[in-house]
Order: C-alpha cells, then structure tokens, then sequence
C-alpha cells in the first residue's frame, strides 16, 4: 500500500486517466457474464481474459486500474459451491492478473517511469448489492432489517474481504458504486478503523445532486472531511454522464481532496428488452470529460459500457489539458 498523504499529492498534481469497463467490456469479447458471479466467473475460469483487458488499459493511457473483485465476495462464492479458502485465493488472483498486466506494460515501455508515473493499481470492494445481484446497488434498499441491523451486517459482509485485500500488492482500495448513506456510514467506519490504508469512495447517483438512495450526494460525504486523513479521492460512478459535472461541483462545496469520476459511457439498460439503448461514442464521451476536469475532477475513467476506445480519447484529452491541476486557484 502506498502513503495516504502522497497518493493525495499525487492525484491533486495533475489530471490522472483510470480505467474503463470491466464486465461489459468482458461481455463484448465474448465472455458469459450473466451469473451471479458476474465477471468474477471469467476470473475464475480464463484470468488471462482480465490480465489481457488490464492490459489494453494501461496501452489505450490508463493510468490506474481497478481489479476484478468488485462482484467477488466471501457470501457470494460460498453459495456457488467454493470454499472459504478458494474465494481467497479469488481475490489473490484478482491482484495478481492486475500485476502480471502492469508488469508486462512496463516491460515493453522504452523508457524509465518516474516513481509518481508508474501506473496504480486500485482493488475493487463492490457494494451490497452487487452480491446480490438483483439491481439493488442501483437503488440502495437492500432490506436488511432497521438501522443498526442494517449497519451490522454490512460491516460483517465488507470487513473480510477489505482486510483482505489491505494485505495484498495493490496501492489503494476502491469502494465503489456505493448506493447509499448507509452503506457510506459503514465503508467510513472501516477506513477510519484502517487508517493507514488509502481508500476512495465513489458513489453512485439517480440524478445530478442525489445518491440512488434519494440521499444529498453532499450530505452523505461530508462527514469524510471531518476526519479525511487516509480517503485519497471521492467522486462518482456508474451514473450517466450528463449528470456528472453537477455532482462533482456539489462535492467540491464540502470537500477539498482529490475529485474522481467514472460514469457509464451514455447507454442506458432497458430492463423490459434485456438491451442496452441510446448513445455510445468514445469521441463525445470524451468532450463531456472536459465538463468534468472544469468541475474538479483529477481521476477520470470509464464504467459500464465503456472500453479500451474510450480510455484511448481521455488520454489524448488529458495530455491536451494546460499543467494547471484542477481546483487550483
């Protein structure tokens, strides 16, 4: 793991460029993701498929990339039959393909890699709801009982697979898709309990100021600033992209570290006709990223329905950008 203070140095000195979709991307190469494991199966059954995906990354400019553990959960593969000890040699492999793809990046670069150049390599923590599988990271309500019931069992399910992952070769956690104040509330709590580990929270969001909980995006993450020590960024994900420059600027009025974004490329998923609708283009996508850097991002990526292509127009928008961090005065 890297320095908290150093990883917030880092990504409040320029504009970074993350990565893009992972299980539609996988999906699109011809991969069955359709099972409750989601892209944790492809991981499972062709970890050289993800190693490969990581890779096309890191060519197409990506200067982070997040592992394939978001879906892969301690719950999750126990009631697809796995042992305790092969989910956590799921996760060890979920790092070790992300690895061997950062390895062989910059094994084929023809020149030397300042230490704050070299590519990050972020573990995924998915929500809840990702486990379950039934669309409820989209919403939130996960009906876990009344309040302190609903903390104490999201505690239990994220804290095995965190203190997990905090003991593996990655540089930093990633919460992600977070759909929830609540959910926020215990992610927090781990953290703070954690505070030599560098985390980011990212959130997902129905619209452009609440979280899919209906919860003020700028409520739920200002009590991270009380104590901001080890969050290296917060921001927002699988959320669509129109929305994306207000929330950061609503982010922007309660916290001042570093900004991150990695909305779905445009399309939306039609739940009745099983199919993704409307517009997927790496070019425009890029162009709305210019709102994003003007609002304050300084990570930005790619989530559902976005690939190598798309990572490819960021860079090139990234490395156009003036030397001005974003936020500077």
């Amino acid at each position: 793991m890297l320095d908290p203070q150093e990883l917030i140095k880092r990504f409040k000195s320029r504009v970074h460029v993350l990565d893009g979709g992972l299980a539609t991307e996988l999906e699109k190469r011809g991969h069955d993701i359709s099972g409750k494991l989601w892209s944790a199966q492809v991981l499972l059954e062709d970890p050289g498929a993800i190693e490969q995906l990581h890779y096309d990354y890191l060519k197409a400019g990506a200067d982070i990339i997040i592992t394939s553990s978001y879906q892969l959960t301690f719950q999750g593969m126990k009631e697809a039959g796995y042992t305790h000890e092969q989910a956590e040699d799921a996760f060890q492999r979920s790092v070790l393909v992300a690895v061997n793809a950062r390895d062989r990046y910059l094994a084929e670069l023809n020149e030397d890699l300042t230490e704050d150049r070299q590519p990050l390599i972020a573990a995924s923590i998915g929500p809840y709801g990702a486990y379950l599988a039934n669309g409820s990271e989209y919403t939130g309500a996960y009906q876990l009982g009344q309040p302190e019931q609903l903390m104490f069992e999201l505690y239990r399910f994220h804290v095995g697979r965190f203190e997990l992952l905090a003991r593996s070769d990655v540089d930093l956690i990633a919460f992600e898709t977070v759909p929830s104040s609540g959910e926020s509330v215990v992610l927090d709590t781990l953290r703070r309990e954690h505070s030599d580990v560098p985390v980011w929270l990212s959130y997902s969001c129905r619209n452009n100021r609440q979280m899919n909980d209906e919860a003020d995006i700028e409520l739920v993450a200002e009590p991270l600033g009380d104590d901001p020590k080890n969050v290296v960024a917060l921001g927002v994900n699988c959320t669509a992209s129109s929305f994306i420059a207000n929330l950061l600027t609503q982010l922007r009025t309660v916290w001042n570290g570093p900004v991150l974004t990695y909305p779905n490329s445009g399309e939306g998923w039609d739940a009745e006709h099983r199919c993704w609708v409307g517009e997927n283009d790496a070019e425009h996508f890029a162009e709305h990223a210019r709102e994003w850097v003007k609002a304050g991002a300084n990570i930005i990526g790619g989530c559902c329905r976005t690939g190598p292509e798309h990572i490819a127009q960021l860079r090139a928008l990234v490395d156009g950008l003036s030397p001005s961090p974003p936020g500077s005065p």
